[in-house]
């Protein structure tokens, strides 16, 4: 796992402006502490930062390719995990290879097959190849790995993370749609769109060309067939595909490791993963005094820990328990706000971020569980009416309720509207009123992305490479045309998921309600991050004020969250997280000198 800079100009010759563009390398020295390399060319400038995953001596990039005189140039970020049979396929037809890296084969397909290659690739990734005479860049079908880019006259600026683009710009501009997008749908996002002016986010599952103007298509999409297994086979076809996941992103020259909850998820992950790697290390999450002020709820019924131990117990795993205290988690809120370049979701993204740096210290890799509620149905929403029959994205609550605390001029907006609008035209483009293949498209383009931005964001920043091995098109493309019976077999969340893996898991564990990731239930983190945001009031730029009605906000800070009583995005962020989420609001406005334009 990489950070990547590119700048392309193909109708004249770049000026070496050394200084910009090491500056906003230097912008990714998180996600890539092991190696910073450049590759100047008079149309086309690449830099690199490199995590060591894949043949630790010799992958470092920028690297470049002749093949019949012409030599072509690549940066890149991911992991393709067929890259062994994509070298036998390219050795058949008359590529050599320097490296053992999956960067060459990698390189060497593009120049075999043109954007076609993409149809080869199984993997995470963002990369941009200069051909010498335009520029091509693509991401993953499924969007595991991100890539920004804006353009200035007839110069492409792609990258890894916002803040290099912000860097190159020189300012942090957010119009009017921008405040739609952060406001009416933070922090999701629309596809392909960002909170700031003129910048961009290359839709997974697509490609650019840029010469002189961009030239994007999507070459991965959903298709719709006829289901033809029968129930048995379907179980059998589920478990084959997962573990022919987690199997193929299993390949690194670096130590493995694991993210365990004790849900379904992580735990099948966890089981898989130790049938190839003898004393498996596992990681999880909790915190201080969580035992003592825990409260069971709607989305979080149980505590981890028992179910935990009996996966440790049972796989025999080196287990480390992660424990994080109120004051670190608020102060985190900053550097997670940062790597995110954005409002995230608060500490559900700070907390993230601990974790991820407590795993550094001992390895480079983790694969997490991520995803699969989204492509299983493990949401509320997959399964409640009330939520599905919503005319906008079901994991949105009482919007109503919400636009009532914004401004007159942020009401003008008309953000109901918005994203009313930004919900049909996802539906547009699949074409289908089958109500659950609405709903993992919906999941997958923006749910998804969300937590899929966390995970990149808040792992790179701790640089350690996240692997999710249920995002995997495979996968997704089998359960998008999968019977809803079956989806949902024995009438349970994951229905197909569990049956599959009931074999591998405890009982308690193959039938445990959903609970998403653990939010701190201390009193003390509610009294840190309400004293941190009441003080934030006084600051008379706090960019909070140019949103929210003055009265309500303070309201909302005096009552310590309470008097908002319903969840701003998906399951999570009520009460003291959505005050954490208000206080990285005015952190970004502050740290990012935000000029509003609206």
């Amino acid at each position: 796992m990489c950070g990547i800079v590119v700048v392309g100009n193909y109708l004249e010759e770049l000026s070496k402006n050394d200084d910009k563009i090491k500056k906003m390398t230097s912008l990714l020295k998180y996600r890539g502490p092991d190696n910073e390399d450049f590759l100047w060319n008079k149309h086309c400038i690449m830099a690199h930062r490199r995590l060591s995953i894949i043949d630790l001596k010799n992958g470092n990039q920028p690297l470049s390719y002749t093949y019949q005189g012409k030599t072509y140039h690549i940066t890149y970020n991911g992991e393709i995990y067929n890259m062994i049979a994509l070298k036998n396929k390219l050795l058949e037809l008359g590529f050599t290879f320097s490296t053992t890296s999956d960067t060459e084969v990698l390189l060497a397909s593009y120049i075999a097959w043109k954007e076609k290659c993409l149809d080869y690739l199984e993997g995470i990734f963002a990369f941009a190849i200069n051909d010498g005479e335009r520029l091509f860049l693509a991401r993953d079908p499924l969007g595991v790995k991100p890539l920004y880019y804006t353009i200035i006259n007839h110069t492409i600026i792609a990258a890894s993370e916002m803040k290099c683009l912000l860097s190159y710009i020189g300012k942090a501009v957010v119009d009017k749609n921008g405040v739609k997008e952060l406001l009416g749908l933070g922090p999701s996002l629309t596809p392909g769109h960002t909170i700031y002016k003129n910048i961009y986010s290359l839709r997974p599952g697509h490609y650019m060309y840029f010469k002189d103007k961009p030239h994007i298509c999507r070459y991965w999409m959903l298709k719709d067939k006829t289901h033809t297994d029968n129930l048995a086979q379907t179980i059998q076809k589920v478990r084959h595909l997962v573990i022919d996941s987690v199997q193929k992103q299993l390949l690194s020259d670096v130590p493995l490791s694991t993210m365990l909850s004790g849900g379904l998820d992580s735990s099948i992950i966890t089981a898989i993963a130790s049938q190839y790697i003898q004393d498996l290390s596992t990681y999880s999450i909790t915190y201080e005094d969580q035992e003592k002020y825990f409260q069971s709820y709607d989305y979080q019924t149980t505590m981890d820990d028992e179910y935990i131990n009996e996966m440790v117990e049972r796989y025999q795993t080196d287990h480390h328990k992660i424990i994080l205290s109120q004051e670190e988690l608020v102060n985190s809120l900053k550097t997670s706000l940062i790597a995110r370049d954005m409002p995230g979701m608060a500490d559900v993204d700070s907390s993230f971020l601990l974790f991820s740096k407590k795993i550094s210290q001992n390895h480079k890799v983790c694969l997490s569980g991520e995803c699969a509620d989204e492509i299983f149905g493990g949401y509320p929403w997959f399964y409640k009416a009330e939520l599905y029959s919503q005319p906008y994205f079901p994991w949105m609550r009482d919007l109503d309720l919400k636009m009532d605390l914004f401004n007159e001029k942020v009401k003008s907006l008309n953000l109901k509207d918005y994203i009313i609008q930004r919900y049909r035209q996802s539906l547009d483009e699949i074409h289908t009123k089958d109500k659950k293949k609405q709903l993992i498209y919906l999941n997958t383009e923006w749910f998804m992305q969300t937590l899929l931005t966390r995970a990149d964001s808040q792992t790179m920043r701790s640089s350690i490479e996240v692997r999710v091995p249920f995002a995997s098109t495979k996968i997704l493309q089998y359960l998008y045309n999968m019977p809803v019976e079956y989806m949902f077999y024995g009438d349970e969340e994951k229905g197909i998921l569990r049956k599959a893996f009931e074999e591998f898991l405890p009982e308690d564990i193959a039938h445990r309600k959903k609970n998403p990731y653990p939010k701190t239930h201390s009193p003390i983190y509610t009294q840190i991050i309400s004293h941190k945001l009441k003080e934030s009031l006084s600051d008379s730029s706090n960019i909070l004020y140019s949103f929210f009605n003055k009265d309500k906000l303070i309201e909302f800070v005096e009552s310590e969250g309470k008097s908002f009583q319903s969840p701003w995005f998906g399951q999570l962020m009520m009460g003291p997280q959505l005050m954490a989420y208000f206080y990285q609001i005015y952190l970004w406005g502050k740290i990012y000198q935000i000029e509003l334009e609206f």
